[in-house]
Order: structure tokens, then C-alpha cells, then sequence
């Protein structure tokens, strides 16, 4: 790639789709309020209504006066502000294939989406219930996700198609010598990181999961529980003043903010 012929619009395109493809914590949130960023330090104000009180009807009486609904709101700081900066010497990319630059900007999303996800699982704490196991096996651990997934039942969280499981790799080989037979189609085994499912609840396996001193920090969720947004305010080519080379240089904003703590259930668990 030429500096001259650096498009900034389908750079731009092709990073978002390739950060996508790496996503695994991103892409199990709601990432509905992308659009409303203008830079680092905005914030999103995200509006929720509170509960609607249902009663008996009567045929020929009145209803009651209309309820008057509460409203909630909470904010989403972009508060996240991460860069790339990479340079490919001109000698470099004359003796490699043409689409070298084109690898780079793989990596560097690769790079950019390891963070998000990071960050995204380390909300770990603002869970509205935990599960704790200590010592756990391949013999309990499908009994610490079953509780987990009756905590969420608890809370009215009723279709499992909504909600993930997210754990790291030894917790995940954990699930995988238990023997269980996990569900599995086509759209699941495309997506990054995912092991199939289980109850209906699809699995995904991340090294990013918080592990705090052998405490490995899963946690359940539905894909509502946490809101992320994101922007990618600039990314630009250029030539360094002292080399003989292209440089392309990026900045990727963006926050979240657990919205339904009580649809998010930490399990805290401590392999044997």
C-alpha cells in the first residue's frame, strides 16, 4: 500500500471489521449507543423504564389512573483511549508481498480488541450475584454453571438464547473433560471463541478472563447486561520525517457500563 493511496474511510472500514471478527467479551454486549460518541470523556446516557405494575380487569369497571412509570438512567463514559502507531520501511515492503501493510492493520486490531475485551471482563465485579467454587473439577463444574443459570432464573431471565457463559481456558477444559455433550450448529462454530452450548447457553473460552491470584473470574451474563461503545476517531498515513517508510497511526475510543447487574452473575471460581 502506497501512502497515496491511504483512504482513511475504508481503512477505517476494514480495521471495525476486523476488530469484529476478534471480539469475544464486545461482542456479547449491547452495543446500541455506538453513534452518540464525539470523543474521549463523552458520555451516553442510557434511559430505562421501571417496572409495569399489572392488574385484574373487570368487565364494566374502571381501571385504575394510569401508572406513572419511573425512569432510569445510566451513563456510559468512553473513558478508554487506545493507539497504534507502526511503521513499514520502504526497502521492507518493496522485497514483501504488497499486502504486508494489510497484515499490520490485522495485528493491530488483534491487538485493540485484546483490550476491549480485557476491559469489558473486568467489570467482573459490579455483578449482581456471584457463584463461588473452590477446588472445582470436571465432577462440579456443570453443577456451578447450572447455579449460576438458576440465579438468572431468579431474576426473570427466561430465555437462554440470550445468555452466555464466558470463562477462561482452564475452566473451560474443565467443561470439556465433564463430558457433557455440548450443543453445536454452524452459527456457533463460526463464532470467535465459542465452544457450543450448553442449556441453551452458549460457551465462549477467553484469555482475557481476570484470573486474581488462581481465582478465575467467569462470569454469565445476557447480552444486555453490558452496554459498549466504541469509535475509531482517527487513523492516518503518513511519512516520518527521518525514514524512508509509510506509517499508519490510529486511536480507538471507547466504554462500558454494566446496565442490568441483575442479569450478570460472577462466577468465582478456583481450579483444582
Amino acid at each position: 500500500m502506497a501512502i497515496t493511496n491511504f483512504i482513511p474511510t475504508v481503512w477505517s472500514e476494514n480495521l471495525y471489521s476486523a476488530l469484529d471478527k476478534q471480539y469475544i467479551a464486545v461482542a456479547n454486549c449491547n452495543r446500541d449507543y455506538e453513534g452518540e460518541i464525539k470523543g474521549k470523556g463523552s458520555v451516553v446516557k442510557i434511559c430505562g423504564v421501571g417496572e409495569v405494575t399489572v392488574s385484574d380487569y373487570t368487565k364494566n369497571t374502571d381501571m385504575s389512573t394510569p401508572q406513572a412509570l419511573s425512569d432510569t438512567v445510566k451513563e456510559l463514559t468512553v473513558d478508554r483511549a487506545k493507539y497504534f502507531n507502526f511503521q513499514i520501511d520502504d526497502i521492507d515492503r518493496a522485497q514483501c508481498t504488497p499486502k504486508l501493510m494489510e497484515a499490520a492493520m490485522a495485528v493491530a486490531a488483534n491487538g485493540l480488541a485484546n483490550e476491549a475485551d480485557a476491559y469489558i471482563f473486568s467489570l467482573y465485579n459490579k455483578a449482581g450475584s456471584t457463584v463461588s467454587l473452590n477446588g472445582a473439577t470436571s465432577e462440579n463444574i456443570i453443577d456451578a454453571l447450572i447455579e449460576a443459570r438458576q440465579k438468572l432464573y431468579e431474576n426473570n431471565v427466561s430465555d437462554a438464547s440470550g445468555i452466555v457463559i464466558e470463562v477462561s481456558p482452564a475452566v473451560a477444559s474443565l467443561i470439556l473433560k465433564a463430558k457433557v455433550s455440548l450443543a453445536s450448529d454452524n452459527t456457533a462454530a463460526l463464532e470467535t471463541g465459542c465452544l457450543g452450548s450448553i442449556g441453551g447457553c452458549k460457551i465462549f473460552v477467553s484469555n482475557n478472563i481476570v484470573n486474581d491470584s488462581g481465582a478465575h473470574k467467569c462470569i454469565v451474563r445476557t447480552k444486555r447486561a453490558i452496554a459498549f461503545a466504541e469509535q475509531l476517531s482517527e487513523i492516518d498515513a503518513y511519512r516520518p520525517e527521518k525514514r524512508f517508510a509509510d506509517a499508519v497511526k490510529g486511536l480507538h475510543l471507547y466504554g462500558a457500563e454494566v446496565i442490568y447487574p441483575s442479569e450478570m452473575v460472577l462466577m468465582d471460581i478456583t481450579v483444582a
